[in-house]
């Protein structure tokens, strides 16, 4: 099964484009924190600095052979301290019948740290308020509330001369959640109602100052008996042409998703900052 996925972040942005080094303002999550494709990271979006604001806006698209994803979000950053994000996920599973919505409000504040500099890493955390507006299905399957709230910690560091004398990127985060496949079936289920910590992690080398190549890995909860929930993995490769315009593309594994399996394809995301 392939996955195919289209994501445009067009950027309006308040920084000063000189503040901060070329590939540190990230790209948008699908659900819509700044990070990697699946995992946010300690960083924040866009490329605001220290008594600076940034904004991006961001569409995206997921399509397999038996679902579409869509997602539409913003988010705003302040003084390279403060992120507040938004995002809007249309679910299609016209496979299986039904159509799910979901939307989810970020916030994620840096607590201490640098990515580039010092030597601790940039530690930030953050919270994510999901509401399922289709509760109708999820309710069906086994789901036990239709919204909830993740909270995360993460942290992240460069170096910029690491092995083989290329800059190199680690982000982890350990995330505290109930959520079914991310809140698009529901939250809590009848097989462990509780939230739980998971894992997730993100390690990315550049090629040069404008290409990288790195992975991720994203632990998940199994609440449902209908269906096996498991944790989602890619090989990714990002290019950085200016501060302006980034792109992203990966082979994703998404495992087993509402009983149909080997979800495995491709993502793909544009982002634009202004």
């Amino acid at each position: 099964m392939v996955l195919v996925a289209f994501t445009l972040v067009p950027g309006v942005s308040f920084a000063d484009s000189g503040s901060k080094l070329l590939a540190t303002g990230g790209a948008s999550t699908i659900e819509g924190a700044g990070g990697g494709g699946i995992v946010p990271w300690a960083t924040l979006s866009s490329y605001a600095d220290v008594g600076e604001w940034g904004a991006t806006v961001n569409v995206s698209e997921v399509a397999v052979d038996d679902f579409r994803l869509s997602v539409q979000g913003a988010s705003l950053s302040w003084n390279n301290r403060v992120e507040v994000s938004y995002a809007r996920q249309t679910f299609d599973l016209s496979t299986i019948g039904g159509e799910l919505e979901q939307n989810i409000l970020g916030v994620k504040a840096r607590l201490f740290g640098d990515l580039l500099y010092g030597n601790l890493p940039q530690v930030s955390v953050g919270l994510q308020h999901k509401s399922n507006q289709s509760f109708a299905l999820p309710s069906a399957v086994g789901a036990t509330d239709d919204s909830d709230t993740d909270y995360y910690l993460s942290a992240a560091k460069a170096w910029l001369d690491g092995p083989f004398h290329r800059t190199w990127v680690a982000n982890v985060t350990a995330r505290r959640t109930r959520a079914n496949q991310i809140g698009l079936l529901g939250f809590g289920g009848d097989v462990d109602d509780s939230a739980e910590w998971v894992a997730e992690a993100s390690v990315a080398a550049f090629i040069n100052r404008y290409w990288a190549v790195g992975v991720e890995y994203r632990q998940k909860p199994d609440n449902l008996s209908f269906a096996d929930e498991q944790d989602w993995r890619d090989v990714f490769v990002a290019y950085f042409p200016s501060k302006r315009v980034s792109v992203v593309g990966a082979y994703t594994d998404l495992g087993s998703i509402a009983g149909l399996d080997d979800q495995t394809g491709w993502y793909l995301s544009l982002q634009a900052a202004f």
